[in-house]
């Protein structure tokens, strides 16, 4: 169901504070976070071995955490230190260390073998802290497969339907080119609206009172990361020559505007996530009012995005068994979640499709 040898975001760097355990399950495990003295992140299997009562309900005592029901504590890689009432710590009193990364403002965990954890595997994000950019980002709860949101964002074709009021219009869906591209390692989706209406949140962010050249640049990289290089010039400024591939330019553009959308979906249980995103910009970066202004746009829509999950999710469980019609427009979706599912397959060793 999951790929588990692939870093995972399960937190925001503000959510793990320095004196109190933090409790979060990824792929159907608990885990349980904090800070040792010197603000490094710690993960730790949340289930303490003795009675398997949630760590995150403990204390943290130095660079250790102690269990609020027997107060066995455990340090950072995991061993227990201390028995109260006994000299002796039993064979085997430990519970599973996680390698850690705190990277872009995020936490990202290892979920799979920790000697294959290598930290130059990391998903890029660095819009998120970088200082040619601002960023700003929230956390979702979300009732559905964590895969039913990577379908949606590669797939725009909806931003005509679901989000009219923002970042849609009919020629999302009516006058996009879309090409489609397939690597070992990722799959990215181009389209482009040529001489069309910009969106209303286009028009907010960059003033534009004519038609635009609009580019959405989708990259989907295994097991769940998906970033958005979209954008506006108006019409007749070059746009497609400019942008000749996703993320290929990153300089303010006159007469447009240029964002990164950024996408973690990290897998709770077969069927619930946490959704992590954010909004960036390299325009008027002086301005934190637009910064906001674009945070509460994509916010809108993307609640509206969140509703359609958790329909899907619960239609979907009462007939499992439906099928589902394809159409061209699917194609960025399909090339994603066959990539995932190889990814998964090469990992537990099935047949690779």
């Amino acid at each position: 169901m999951f790929q588990r040898n692939a870093w995972y975001v399960a937190a925001w760097d503000h959510e793990i504070v320095a004196d109190k355990p933090f409790g979060r399950i990824v792929l159907d495990e608990p885990l349980v976070f904090y800070r040792k003295a010197d603000g490094t992140p710690v993960a730790l299997e949340d289930r303490c071995c003795h009675r398997h009562y949630p760590l995150h309900k403990g204390s943290i005592t130095g660079d250790c955490i102690e269990c609020h029901y027997h107060g066995f504590t455990y340090d950072d890689t995991g061993s227990c230190v201390r028995v109260p009432g006994q000299a002796n710590i039993p064979a085997g009193a430990r519970v599973r260390r996680y390698p850690v990364v705190e990277r872009h403002h995020w936490i990202w965990v290892w979920m799979g073998d920790p000697a294959l954890a290598d930290e130059s595997k990391i998903t890029d994000f660095h819009w998120m802290d970088d200082a040619n950019w601002r960023a700003k980002g929230a956390l979702y709860q979300v009732k559905s497969s964590y895969r039913l949101v990577i379908e949606n964002l590669l797939d725009l074709s909806h931003l005509s339907f679901v989000h009219k009021t923002t970042i849609g219009n009919y020629a999302t869906a009516e006058k996009a080119e879309v090409r489609t591209q397939r690597t070992d390692n990722d799959v990215t989706v181009a389209r482009w609206i040529i001489d069309a209406p910009a969106p209303p949140t286009y028009v907010k962010a960059g003033g534009f009172t004519g038609n635009v050249d609009r580019w959405q640049f989708i990259n989907f990289t295994p097991p769940c990361f998906v970033r958005l290089d979209v954008g506006a010039l108006a019409t007749g400024r070059g746009a497609p020559e400019k942008k000749t591939g996703a993320f290929a330019a990153e300089g303010q553009m006159a007469g447009g505007i240029e964002m990164r959308n950024l996408n973690a979906i990290t897998p709770e249980t077969g069927k619930s996530c946490h959704y992590f995103w954010a909004q960036a910009h390299n325009f008027l970066l002086d301005q934190p009012q637009v910064t906001d202004m674009l945070f509460q746009q994509i916010d809108l829509a993307f609640r509206q995005d969140w509703e359609v999950f958790e329909n899907q999710q619960r239609w979907m469980d009462m007939a499992p068994d439906a099928p589902r019609i394809d159409v061209n427009g699917d194609s960025g979706q399909i090339q994603g979640l066959r990539l995932l599912d190889r990814k998964i397959a090469e990992e537990t060793g099935q047949a690779v499709r």
